[in-house]
């Protein structure tokens, strides 16, 4: 087998000429997006669409990171705040929906724990998924492996090192489920305070929600 072979079969693999060559196709991408106008927000989502390729909505505040971007799959109104870092040696597939606040960073890419093993130039990446309405507060970190269900929130600062649920609030180092989301959360802003009855009606009309 290649090592492409080999890297896209979540295996063992070294980082020789052709994953560079690959790689480089991804880099001359950020470049462009990473000095951008940031007022151009027209330009920033055609070239987030020339990252990622298949999107719908998608945005991203640059600065941003990644090793392909052709192994990230996101759905729709996908969104990533400044200073996102995804390394995508294996697949990262994300739902509808979903939002990152700044300096998330998501790694398929490990290496192995033995110097004498890892010093060879080995590595491995390993596919991590997130369902749709999530939200990652900032400074969130997503290891490799890892799968995330759909309308989650990890609270800022989570280091996510093992599967969360759907429907829940997760936090903590390691990551941990706190409580479930339920109806009660519905009108919920920060904490205990309530959206405003002007922005809720707003919400309602938008919605349907009761």
């Amino acid at each position: 087998m290649t090592n492409t072979e080999r890297r896209d079969a979540q295996m063992a693999y070294i980082s020789d000429g052709s994953i560079f060559e690959e790689q480089l196709v991804c880099r001359r991408i950020l470049q462009k997006l990473n000095f951008m106008d940031r007022a151009d927000f027209a330009g920033i989502s055609q070239v987030v669409k020339e990252l990622l390729g298949k999107s719908e909505g998608a945005f991203i505040n640059p600065p941003f990171y990644c090793d392909y971007g052709k192994h990230i799959e996101v759905g729709r109104n996908f969104f990533a705040n400044y200073n996102c870092t995804l390394l995508d040696v294996a697949r990262i597939r994300i739902g509808d929906n979903c939002q990152m606040a700044p300096n998330v960073a998501i790694y398929t890419a490990g290496h192995p724990v033995h110097p004498a093993t890892r010093n060879t130039g080995y590595e491995y990446g390993k596919e991590v998924t997130i369902g749709d309405n999530v939200w990652l507060g900032g400074n969130t970190v997503i290891c490799p492996g890892v799968k995330i269900g759909s309308n989650v929130v990890i609270g800022a600062g989570s280091v996510v090192t093992k599967d969360i649920p759907d429907w829940c609030i997760a936090a903590g180092n390691p990551c941990k489920v706190i409580r479930s989301i339920t109806d009660a959360d519905r009108r919920k802003l920060f904490r205990e305070e309530e959206i405003d009855q002007e922005a809720w009606e707003d919400i309602v009309a938008q919605t349907g929600i009761l």
